[in-house]
């Protein structure tokens, strides 16, 4: 191995490392300044040139990420994602129906938009109607925590890990959902049983509920015309219309507004989030660039990747390790090798994602919701989302990787 070869894997082990644990012990660096510093790190040591460097940023991921989210801050800002879950849940008069409610809700909600965005506006919702209630938040909170991974994954808008898919493989979005919607299907259900079986004491208790949600101010124009540039979203990807562009209009359109200062809009985007996929996306460059010679790159092949009961697997345990988006980057050079490139892919979309419920560290979006636990005084174990997370990541895996090696 040459010099640069050496302080490009020594580069890439710290970066990972330091994603993995979230900072760099005795420095304020967070995720998105340690992938930065990965990536200008790569481009000081020579083994990418800055044009190597704008080349190895996937845009048409940023672009989406970003669009997505502007339309997600819209719809939280003007009140729609308010408005539509204190309809639901208002309209769950058993414990059992709002456990229901509360995993269809966000399951379907991720499906379609970012399930981190989405935890941050069903959690507080969640811990506002179980104290009103006098419920047992836990389970509740389990079941949006859950029901976010499970849902995300049946499009390529669901989370930010099925955006690099997306771009990194060329699956239309329309063939992305019709193979992965049954497993998120399957998996809001598993949820449901699993929690109604593991906290069988919260739901044997017979209650007639009332719960009340506070729905603050509520921007009805506003809310009309985010909701019809969510459908047109919709319509969009599925006749094929690149998922970034349209993405990014519909962002666009949504900004045209005399009622909400786009500031408040702006503070909704998760800067971060955008600086560590960038900075990741020049980090795997030069890794590949320097590092991955053609044989290594067959080597996948000695690993037995191309059976997808050992990509799951393999993909599920590394996601735990590192985190789903840098696992998924981290195999970006291999999967194209594979016989089966789609297949592949799907795969590693399926099983990263699934793999967050494992425990309450397996993704942002259960960190997310286990903050907003602990704010409220009602804090989230991990033992206690263990008890639901283990079988569910087990038996939504399982289920997973069979429907798509059939």
């Amino acid at each position: 191995m040459t010099a640069m070869g050496a302080a490009a894997l020594l580069i890439l082990v710290l970066t990972y490392a330091g994603v993995a644990i979230g900072r760099i012990p005795g420095l304020r660096l967070d995720r998105a300044g340690i992938a930065l510093l990965g990536g200008a790190a790569m481009i000081a040591i020579g083994a990418l040139d800055m044009e190597d460097a704008y080349r190895a940023i996937s845009f048409d991921t940023i672009t989406l990420l970003l669009g997505m989210m502007i339309v997600v801050a819209h719809l939280k800002v003007s009140g729609a994602f308010r408005a539509l879950g204190g309809f639901a849940i208002e309209h769950a008069h058993a414990p059992f129906m709002l456990l229901v409610m509360v995993t269809l809700l966000t399951g379907v909600l991720s499906a379609f938009l970012v399930n981190d965005a989405i935890c941050l506006v069903m959690a507080p919702i969640v811990v506002h109607v179980t104290r009103v209630i006098n419920r047992n938040p836990v389970p509740y909170l389990i079941a949006t925590a859950t029901a976010s991974n499970c849902g995300s994954v049946a499009t390529i808008t669901g989370n930010p890990q099925n955006m690099v898919i997306g771009a990194l493989s060329g699956i239309s979005y329309p063939a992305f959902s019709a193979a992965l919607a049954p497993v998120a299907a399957f998996g809001l259900v598993a949820a449901i049983v699993i929690i109604r079986i593991v906290y069988r004491a919260e739901f044997s208790r017979k209650a007639e509920l009332s719960p009340a949600v506070y729905r603050g101010r509520m921007l009805p124009g506003q809310v009309v015309k985010a909701v019809v540039v969510c459908v047109g979203l919709a319509i969009a990807f599925f006749a094929g219309v690149p998922v970034a562009k349209a993405a990014l209009i519909g962002g666009a359109i949504l900004l045209l507004t005399r009622a909400i200062k786009p500031e408040r809009i702006y503070r909704e985007i998760d800067g971060p989030l955008l600086f560590m996929f960038a900075g990741l996306f020049i980090v795997v460059a030069g890794a590949e660039k320097t590092l991955l010679t053609p044989d290594i790159v067959a080597s996948a092949k000695d690993l037995g990747l191309n059976d997808v009961w050992r990509l799951s697997g393999f993909t599920a345990v590394l996601s735990n390790i590192m985190s789903n988006v840098p696992a998924v980057l981290a195999l970006k050079p291999f999967v194209p090798g594979l016989e089966n490139p789609e297949r592949a892919w799907l795969v590693v979309a399926m099983s990263s994602t699934l793999a967050g419920n494992f425990t309450l560290l397996g993704s942002v979006a259960n960190l997310i919701v286990a903050e907003h636990a602990r704010v409220s005084g009602k804090p989230l174990g991990f033992i206690a989302f263990f008890k639901v997370g283990l079988p569910l990541t087990l038996v939504t895996l399982l289920v997973g990787t069979a429907w798509l090696a059939a």
